[in-house]
This record gives C-alpha cells, sequence and structure tokens, in this order.
C-alpha cells in the first residue's frame, strides 16, 4: 500500500480493558481517509474518548491494530506519530504548559525546533482565529471555562498537524464561542488537509461531519452519513441524542418533500423584490 493513499486512521479487530472486569471496546473496525471529518457520538461511558486515545498510543489496545497514515501504530513510532496528531480533551486543564497564553501557545511549537519568527506567525495567527489575542499576557488559570477550551485549540491547530481529535472540545463554550469554534472546524475542513475526528454530543458538529460513527455496546453500532443517521430514531434514542426541535422539523419537512431552507430563502427573496 503507498502511504501517500494509505486511510489516515485505520484499527482492525481492535479491543481495549482497563481491567479484564471492565472490558471498553471490543472488535473495533474503522477506517477514516484523508481529509474526512467523523463524529464519534454515543452514550455517556461508551467508549468515546478511549477510542481516540488509541489513535496515537496513549492507550494501547489489547489486541487488533491501529495504523496512522499506514505506519501500524507501535511504541517505538509512536512519538513520531504523536506530531501529526493533534487532540483537544474535554478538560482544558489538562494541556496547559506555559505560564501566560502565550507561552502556552508556544511551547508545542518550541519541540518543532520553528525559527522564531514563524512560532510568531502561528502564535498571532490562532490566537487571533481564537479570540485570543487580548489574552496572550494572561494566566491561563485567570481564564474562563471557554477561554481556557479556546486556548487548548489554538494550541493544538498552532502546530499544524495532520490529524485533528476534538474530545468535546465544545463542551465548556457558551452559545457564541461554539458556534465560532464550528466556523472554525468547518473552515479546516473545507481546507482539504486536516482530517478531523469529534468526540460530540452537539447536533451541530454532527451535521458537519462526513460520517457519523456511533458506539454502543462496546462497538460500532452504526456507521453513517448525517442525513442517513438522523433519519433512524431507535439509533438516536439508544445513542442518547435528542434532536433540537428545527432539526425535527427540517427532518420531517424532508419527508414531505418540502426543503425548508429554500422556502425560507424564497420567501426572504420575494420580500426584498416587494421592498425595492
Amino acid at each position: 500500500m503507498q502511504r501517500e493513499t494509505a486511510p489516515a486512521i485505520e484499527l482492525r479487530e481492535v479491543a481495549f480493558a482497563y481491567t479484564a472486569e471492565e472490558p471498553v471496546l471490543h472488535s473495533i473496525d474503522l477506517r477514516a481517509e484523508r481529509g474526512e471529518w467523523i463524529a464519534i457520538v454515543g452514550a455517556s461511558g461508551c467508549g468515546k474518548s478511549t477510542l481516540v486515545r488509541l489513535f496515537n498510543a496513549l492507550l494501547q489496545p489489547q489486541s487488533g491494530s491501529v495504523s496512522v497514515f499506514g505506519e501500524p501504530l507501535t511504541e517505538h513510532n509512536a512519538p513520531l506519530m504523536r506530531a501529526r496528531i493533534g487532540m483537544v480533551f474535554q478538560n482544558p486543564d489538562n494541556q496547559f504548559i506555559g505560564e501566560t497564553v502565550e507561552e502556552d501557545l508556544a511551547f508545542g511549537l518550541e519541540g518543532l525546533c520553528l525559527e522564531r519568527a514563524e512560532m510568531e506567525r502561528r502564535v498571532a495567527e490562532y490566537a487571533d482565529k481564537l479570540r485570543l489575542s487580548p489574552l496572550l499576557a494572561r494566566h491561563p488559570g485567570e481564564l474562563s471555562g471557554g477561554q481556557m477550551q479556546r486556548c487548548a485549540v489554538a494550541a493544538c491547530l498552532a502546530m499544524e498537524p495532520e490529524l485533528l481529535v476534538f474530545d468535546e472540545a465544545t463542551s465548556m463554550q457558551d452559545e457564541r464561542s461554539r458556534r465560532e469554534l464550528l466556523t472554525v472546524m468547518r473552515e479546516l475542513k473545507a481546507q482539504g488537509t486536516y482530517t478531523i475526528f469529534s468526540v460530540t454530543h452537539d447536533v451541530d458538529e454532527m451535521r458537519a461531519a462526513d460520517r457519523i460513527i456511533a458506539l454502543q455496546g462496546r462497538t460500532i453500532r452504526a456507521a453513517a452519513a448525517p442525513d442517513v443517521f438522523f433519519s433512524d430514531e431507535r439509533l438516536l434514542r439508544d445513542c442518547g441524542i435528542e434532536l433540537p426541535f428545527r432539526l425535527r422539523l427540517d427532518l420531517r419537512l424532508a419527508e414531505l418533500g418540502i426543503d425548508a431552507d429554500r422556502e425560507i430563502g424564497a420567501e426572504k427573496e420575494g420580500e426584498r423584490r416587494d421592498r425595492s
């Protein structure tokens, strides 16, 4: 297999347990193509975070194999592979190193041996993208939960990895910050150079993905495009996903052959012509 065409991530018959009495994942087969966005969903405690920690050897499977960009993941090459995978965890406290936000954004870049000018450019670029520029001199402990999460995301993006894992990255965001972060994720996807995994309970994140992987019963219950996934009411219920009213309405209208977005757009255009 040519490395250039190999999938970003491939798991074959992977199983993991924290103890013999606590099996978490069983018979996991998963393949993510380069440039793909996959949302991982499921009820709390089903193994979503455990699964993504297998991608860069933060956890080791008891059986099966994990390959990253065509290379079998081992203890020996794990440090090299980690440089190609950026992870943003649910609790941003676990990722802070520096005494200031600026130092924290620069910390990972120092390990890449970048020139000073390039480090400063990346810190400025991703601080601006995540609305952190006014906070660069602040201690991370002084930030709100949402600001801390954005700082963790910016530090990850500044390293410009090929694969991004967002583990409940929007969980501590207010609505404005959540939407802004989702916009950033969509922009990254549009670039075509990133493979994205997002562990999430957020319906908007799920809808933005190319595929949704649902975990249940220690294995993959379903893998489907968002429109197919959201049409399966039993699957949604089993995964503990409650759709917002607007989405339920859109799905019902779609069943009746009505494109709600198109109808609203046509109505607004008619109103605009009437005013002119």
